[in-house]
């Protein structure tokens, strides 16, 4: 029971960022937002990790360049862009659209040669690719309907590539590292890209960037879908292993959707509910074995 407990807790520590982005909704400017999580992510880190960094910084050096690059697909491409999408698209919508990471990450190590792609898997990545397309198709029209230029969703899905390439590289950018090194030193690379984009921020709008309102989205945005959902994840992994703590990608969208209701009073229509229904039975039967 507390096993369980554990994996939904963690889940949705790590959706509470999308239910963050949708009800910010533009209010505080998305990069400042972005800069201060993984600031505090890396900071808050950094006390537990700061003698195997330490004990580990020529590995870290020697692949430099790795690091950069998956600091910047994993915590600036998933950064900005998801809190600019919030004030375009639904919550549910976000959660969907990352739920298919798994398969663009099989599909990649498909074509790679790192991974055999059998047909139930084929099945499954045709199943969310078309639920992926539905949502979206969907979410394109109702922006039309209502005259509205933004595109949320394409934003969201561009996130959603970054998190798919940082997946397949942050293990190999610094595999002596264990999980919570890594994010500390990705997540400190992801504040510094987002750093001159908050500064521009801060000069342009400073009642939004510096307001006791805007300095309680940074504490929650760094502590609850940062700190406590990685290191949760972290706990999970090495208490029951990689495979089975995979299970918190199935609940995610559920958690988002059961929040998004509570929360932001946005409940999943039919299309989500259809198109949902789609990606998760695809992700499940391209990852089932």
């Amino acid at each position: 029971m507390l096993a369980l407990l554990g994996f939904v807790a963690v889940s949705v520590a790590q959706v509470t960022n999308i239910i963050l982005a949708r009800d910010n909704a533009g209010a505080v400017p998305p990069f400042s937002i972005a800069f201060f999580r993984w600031s505090i992510v890396a900071v808050g880190l950094a006390p537990f990790v700061w003698r195997e960094l330490s004990a580990r910084r020529q590995v870290l050096l020697s692949r430099g360049w790795f690091v950069v690059l998956a600091g910047f697909c994993g915590m600036f491409v998933c950064g900005g862009p998801v809190y600019i999408a919030g004030v375009s698209t639904t919550a549910i919508n976000i959660a969907l659209i990352f739920a298919l990471s798994p398969i663009v990450v099989l599909v990649v190590s498909g074509l790679a040669g790192l991974e055999r792609i059998g047909r139930f898997q084929l099945l499954g990545i045709a199943l969310a690719l078309g639920g992926a397309l539905l949502i979206i198709l969907r979410g394109a029209q109702a922006s039309i309907m209502s005259g509205d230029t933004a595109t949320g969703d394409v934003l969201v899905v561009v996130a959603m590539l970054g998190w798919s390439a940082y997946t397949l590289l942050q293990s190999r950018a610094a595999a002596a590292l264990s999980f919570i090194a890594r994010v500390c030193v990705f997540a400190a690379v992801g504040s510094l890209f987002s750093l001159p984009f908050a500064v521009y921020e801060a000069m342009t709008m400073p009642a939004s960037v510096f307001s006791l309102h805007a300095l309680g989205l940074y504490l929650f945005a760094g502590l609850v879908p940062g700190v406590l959902a990685y290191a949760g994840f972290a706990y999970l992994g090495g208490r029951f292993g990689s495979v089975r703590t995979s299970l918190v990608l199935y609940i995610g969208p559920v958690a988002s959707a059961l929040l998004s209701w509570v929360w932001l009073r946005e409940g999943p229509n039919a299309v989500q509910i259809f198109g949902g229904a789609l990606i998760l039975g695809g992700v499940w039967f391209s990852l089932r074995r």
